[in-house]
Formats: structure tokens, C-alpha cells, sequence
């Protein structure tokens, strides 16, 4: 790790971060070179590759069976995060092979498998799989991995630890701004001059577009938007989902799987059937059309509740390729909505460019916890160490 660090305070360090999202549909890998600037700070990171590489079939099923709150055992749990942190690790060293890049330290978040909702009587709790000493052994260099843990230790929400990292990726984008992710949950950074990042998640996006498409189209995805495109919006519909509790609570607030997974989808379409929006299944347009109004509308709404008036609604994540999405988050903005490519960064890229961020923080020790972003005290380093390969 001390070579690491000399080398971001010297010529350079290269990072990759690397992550399943909370869609769980595929292993993003970014590369990127990194470096303390003049300032002492850390520049902007670089990107020297990206790509998102598949599941393995078998691996992919298994997963989906745990997303979807399938029962699990022990058993099964400790193989799945076995066989994540393989897979994470072989897919970096992949990435590094195909660019002849030579690695100093790889940041894996792993995949999520069960956060709270805010609503855990004991407290916040969060589990990631893909153990960082698998990743090591897989691509032969050394990992910081679980970096939400420490968060949720320090009081905080462990999530979005996007908004600790955003202020440097997002660094050229005019202020004040939001960068909104749209994943399986939707979150938000709000980045202003004058105080510390603001983050929040807003409520579902993917897992509830994905999922409505897993059921009816028979397809990971609706691609494009393309049958969502087609449907009428149903205003009935999306005013009841718009009353859900979650999104009436103030940040900070984090949210996943638990409150917005498999079984509130079959919720939504069971109230879908009620109202008559879903009459046959094989004409899913109209609940498509609805779901995606519900996406962004929660989504404004929860900037102009709890976050502050901005220059530009900034998009990222997956959900930057469904049109109807993006298209009635711009009617619905009262700023212009840009894709961050317009701003340099791929949209695609940014969530593993986080942890790539956040691993350069570990090695130069560097503390990243912030009541505004997570709810968590100050001043804890958010990370655990698995040293490379002898």
C-alpha cells in the first residue's frame, strides 16, 4: 500500500474500481489513472478503460435468485460471495490484460444483496458480497473492498457513497448541480461551492422499470424504452405510488431491495390490475408508460423537497438509455437535464469511477465520512484492506 501511495503523490497510481449494481446486471469495470495534484488534493481520475463485462449464466441465476429475496442459506450465501469476488477480480484482470495496464490497487464495492430501509428497528444494517480477499487472489493486486460497513458503524445511512466521491469526478459541471444516478435505486448528489455534498436516495428506478420488463417482456430490460415508449400514463396509478412513506422522509435516507424489491412490484402490478392499467399481460405498455412517470417524478420532486434549486439535473447509470425516462424527467426538471457524457464523464463508467475514488482515499488515508452525505459522523476512513499477491 506505501508503493501505492507514493505513487499518487508522485507520477500516478492506477486504480480500478469495480461493482455490480443493485440491478445486478453485469460487472463494470473502470480504470482509471490517479494522482495528488499541486493542491494536495486528488485530481480528477483519468479513465484509461471501461467495460461492463456479463455474469457467467450460472453465476447470473443465483444472484438474481438472492435479488429477487429468494430464501437462502448459509451455505449458499458464503459460496455466492466466494464466487462474486472471483468474478469481480477475473473481470478486472481481464480489463487490465486487454490495455496492458499494470495495476496498484483495485476498489470493490461488490454487489448488494440487502440494505435496510430505514425502517430496521435495531438500526441500519447493509450486505455486500464479493470478499475482497477473493478479488485479490483473482487478479493479482492488492483491494480495499466494503466500504460501506464503516458508514453505517459511524451512524450513517451507507449509502450514496457516490455523493463522497461526485465533488471530484463531477468537478467541471457549474454549481450548484445534481447529479442524479439512476440504477436500481435512484440517488442524488447536490454539489454546491459554498457547503459539503448532499446525498440522498430518492426511491427505485431500474428495479422497478427491470423488473416490470423481466416479467412481461420476458427481457432484462424494456431496451431504449422502447415498449415504455408506446403505453399511456396513468395518473390514478402514479399518484398512489407517489404516496409510498418513503419518499416523504427527509434525508438522510438510503433505501434498496427490501422496500422496493420482487414483492412490492407484485404489489404494483396487483394495484396495476385493480385500476384496469395492466388488462392483459401481454399488452404491458400502459404500466410501463406509468412506471417510468412514477421514476421521474419521484425523482424531481425529491430534488425540489430536499435539495436546493440547481443549474443543471445531471443523469448517470443505466437509466440514461431509456428515452420516455429521460424524456419526462426533462419535462418535469425546472433545470436542464444533461447526460454526464455532456459534461466528460460516461454514464455508464461513473459508478465504478466512485470506487476508484474512494480506494485512492484509503491508501492516502484519508477520512470521506459526512453527516450530509450519510448521515455518519465525521472523520472515519471507509474501507478494509486485502494485500496484494506475494
Amino acid at each position: 500500500m506505501q508503493r501505492t501511495r507514493e505513487r499518487l503523490l508522485g507520477e500516478g497510481a492506477t486504480i480500478a474500481g469495480v461493482l455490480s449494481g443493485t440491478s445486478g446486471d453485469g460487472i463494470d469495470v473502470a480504470i482509471a489513472r490517479m494522482r495528488v495534484d499541486g493542491d494536495a488534493r486528488l485530481a480528477a481520475p483519468a479513465v484509461l478503460a471501461f467495460r461492463t463485462f456479463p455474469f457467467p449464466a450460472q453465476l447470473s441465476t443465483r444472484l438474481r435468485h438472492v435479488l429477487d429475496g429468494e430464501p437462502t442459506g448459509l451455505r449458499e450465501s458464503a459460496l455466492l460471495s466466494r464466487d462474486l469476488g472471483r468474478a469481480f477480480g477475473e473481470a478486472v484482470r481481464r480489463l487490465a490484460d486487454e490495455h496492458g495496464l499494470a495495476l496498484d490497487l483495485v476498489a470493490s464495492h461488490g454487489q448488494t444483496v440487502w440494505h435496510h430501509d430505514g425502517l430496521e428497528d435495531s438500526g441500519p444494517a447493509t450486505l455486500q458480497l464479493g470478499d475482497g480477499d477473493f478479488v485479490a487472489e483473482a487478479c493479482g493486486a492488492a483491494v480495499v473492498s466494503d466500504f460501506r460497513q464503516r458508514d453505517i458503524a459511524a451512524g450513517g445511512e451507507g449509502a450514496p457513497l457516490s455523493t463522497l466521491a461526485d465533488p471530484l469526478i463531477f468537478a467541471s459541471v457549474p454549481r450548484p448541480c445534481a447529479i442524479l444516478n439512476l440504477g436500481g435505486m435512484a440517488n442524488f448528489t447536490v454539489l454546491s461551492d459554498s457547503q459539503a455534498a448532499l446525498g440522498f436516495d430518492s426511491g427505485p428506478a431500474n428495479s422497478l422499470l427491470d423488473g416490470l420488463a423481466r416479467r412481461f417482456l420476458s427481457r432484462a430490460y424494456d431496451a431504449d424504452g422502447a415498449v415504455a415508449a408506446t403505453g399511456v400514463i396513468n395518473d390514478a396509478l402514479v399518484n398512489e405510488l407517489l404516496a409510498h412513506p418513503y419518499l416523504k422522509r427527509a434525508p438522510p435516507k438510503s433505501t434498496g431491495r427490501d422496500s422496493f424489491g420482487a414483492r412490492w412490484i407484485l404489489e404494483v402490478i396487483a394495484r396495476a390490475r385493480e385500476l384496469r392499467v395492466l388488462r392483459d399481460d401481454r399488452e404491458p405498455q400502459h404500466l410501463l408508460a406509468s412506471a417510468t412517470e412514477f421514476v421521474a417524478r419521484s425523482a424531481v420532486t425529491a430534488l425540489e423537497n430536499f435539495g436546493a434549486p440547481v443549474q443543471w439535473l445531471v443523469l448517470c447509470g443505466g437509466g440514461v438509455h431509456h428515452g420516455p425516462l429521460v424524456d419526462r424527467l426533462a419535462l418535469r426538471s425546472r433545470a436542464p437535464v444533461a447526460s454526464s457524457i455532456d459534461f466528460g464523464v460516461d454514464p455508464d463508467a461513473r459508478e465504478a469511477l466512485v470506487f476508484a475514488v474512494l480506494g485512492a482515499h484509503f491508501v492516502l488515508g484519508r477520512a470521506l465520512s459526512c453527516p450530509r452525505a450519510t448521515g455518519a459522523r465525521g472523520g472515519r476512513i471507509l474501507g478494509k484492506f486485502s494485500p496484494s499477491v506475494p
